[in-house]
């Protein structure tokens, strides 16, 4: 994974058109030539809204496309044959896939159930608000589509510890324990316990479940030949079942099988807390460098450039530490909306794309763009335009694969511009610098180690070469609220 890039090849508007599978399949080879070594992929199995979801209202874990269940066949990206056949696509180009996997709830259930339960308080869930009492909930899924093929189980209520539905009260949108049932411990303390996040809970502490979910991640590996997994809500999931899961899974396959958690916090010690949990089986995306990356792009020059990685897992735990820009949850008119403005992106992949830590993620629209309509939260329709920065993350892409090696040294002295170089090593003996400025325009003397020797900006911001002095130091510069790359020019 030395110097890999990964893609999150899909956002939370991508084309509903069954498409997607197929578009990757076709592209492939082009963003394997550009140096990506790995994609993200959405979750691929059928969820509550058939061909319309975004695949995180999870439904069927075995139907990959292939079932006349919630409406469709196919999933809102393609069929499970597009879907195998793009895997094999991207896997031949040389990038790794990694399957997105949806274990702390299901959604849709195809019957209703009667279930003893007690409500409780949203803002602490350890708090009842009510007695028990018959509730009417969607718990039971018997997947009349898939008629029992791949997997027998049916999932009833007792496979589940909550619900937010009670179909007795129509509209009673409130959470539901079940009797006799404890919310999972081992999940993120927000709210007291945040196990409960949406349809269906599942509780992991169930033999039934647990088998099921190994099973599962057998049949997934030996159908679809993935490389490794993303796994979605891990703050909301009791964190030593993914220890158990992971082990089987890992066990079974006979290969590592990187693994990277959603744990959506800017809580540094509650990431430290999972990653302690899990024993360095499963990374972490760097929300805390999100949004100070937000922040950054929000603040513009009263930014202070040299706390950009203050607080954040990469600081800490860089082995561990998965970097992004924005998400399919970050991204304009989404629930956890935090976007990093246009002018700071370049910036922020620059730091992510070219330094020594930390697996870096491109997200998709910030490569090729994205065009979407939805409602905000203040119920009018927006037009959203994404712009695509590909010409400058191909730039930096190139320069990840043939100058981020040896030696890094930063240039962190001045609140609103910043630098570093890599000097390199013995397989890459090319070195680079960078400056970057959130004001005016900057200088800085950087050393890169080569001797009176000419450096071209590749990003092309800056026209004119400069020439590194006896010491094999140079005076780098940059626009302002802008970024160069400098590299040596060759003979």
């Amino acid at each position: 994974m030395l110097n890999g890039t990964m893609m999150q090849y899909f956002h939370w508007y991508s084309p509903n058109d069954g498409s997607h599978w197929n578009h990757l399949a076709n592209q492939a080879s082009e963003l394997a030539a550009a140096g990506f070594t790995a994609l993200w992929l959405p979750p691929a199995c059928k969820a509550s809204s058939g061909g319309y979801d975004v695949g995180y209202g999870a439904y069927d874990l075995f139907d990959l496309g292939e079932f006349d269940q919630k409406g469709s066949i196919r999933t809102k990206y393609g069929t499970k044959a597009e879907y195998l056949n793009a895997i094999q696509s991207a896997q031949t180009a040389g990038l790794q896939i990694y399957a997105d996997c949806v274990f702390n709830h299901k959604n849709g259930g195809d019957h209703e159930e009667e279930i003893e339960a007690v409500p409780v308080a949203i803002y602490d869930r350890n708090q009842s608000i009510g007695g028990d009492e018959t509730i009417r909930a969607w718990t039971h899924y018997s997947f009349p589509g898939r008629k029992g093929k791949y997997s027998t189980m049916e999932w009833h209520w007792w496979h589940f510890d909550s619900v937010n539905h009670n179909m007795r009260r129509p509209g009673d949108d409130r959470i539901y324990r079940f009797k006799h049932k404890q919310f999972e411990t081992e999940v993120d303390l927000r709210h007291g316990n945040y196990d409960f996040l949406m349809a269906c809970d599942l509780d992991t502490g169930v033999e039934e479940v647990k088998g099921e979910l190994n099973y599962w991640g057998e049949w997934i590996l030996d159908t679809t030949k993935v490389d490794g997994f993303r796994l979605d809500a891990v703050k909301h999931v009791r964190a030593s079942f993914f220890n158990e899961w992971l082990d089987h899974v890992r066990t079974y396959a006979h290969r590592d099988l990187f693994t990277v958690g959603e744990y959506w916090s800017e809580d540094l010690d509650a990431l430290h807390w999972f990653l302690g949990r899990t024993g360095g089986r499963i990374s972490l995306f760097d929300v805390p460098l999100h949004y100070n990356f937000h922040r950054a792009s929000q603040q513009g020059q009263s930014y202070d450039l040299r706390k950009i990685f203050d607080g954040t897992l990469v600081q800490d735990q860089p082995a561990l530490s998965v970097t992004f820009v924005d998400n399919h949850d970050s991204q304009p008119l989404q629930a956890l909306e935090s976007v990093v403005e246009p002018w700071f992106k370049p910036l922020a992949y620059a730091l992510i794309l070219l330094r020594r830590d930390g697996y870096p993620c491109v997200f998709q629209p910030d490569y090729e763009g994205a065009h979407y309509r939805d409602r905000g939260r203040d119920g009018h329709e927006y037009e959203i335009w994404l712009d695509s920065h590909r010409w400058l993350l191909d730039k930096f892409l190139y320069a990840r694969q043939h100058h981020t090696y040896g030696e890094q040294y930063d240039y962190f002295n001045h609140s609103d511009y910043i630098g570093w170089t890599r000097l390199g090593n013995a397989d890459h003996p090319e070195p680079m610098a960078v400056l970057l400025s959130n004001g005016p325009a900057a200088k800085q003397w950087m050393e890169v180690g080569r001797p009176n020797a000419i450096f071209y900006d590749l990003t092309e911001h800056i026209s004119e070469p400069i020439t590194t002095n006896e010491w094999g130091w140079g005076e780098f510069s940059c626009a302002g609220g802008s970024i160069s790359v400098w590299l040596p020019k060759t003979p």
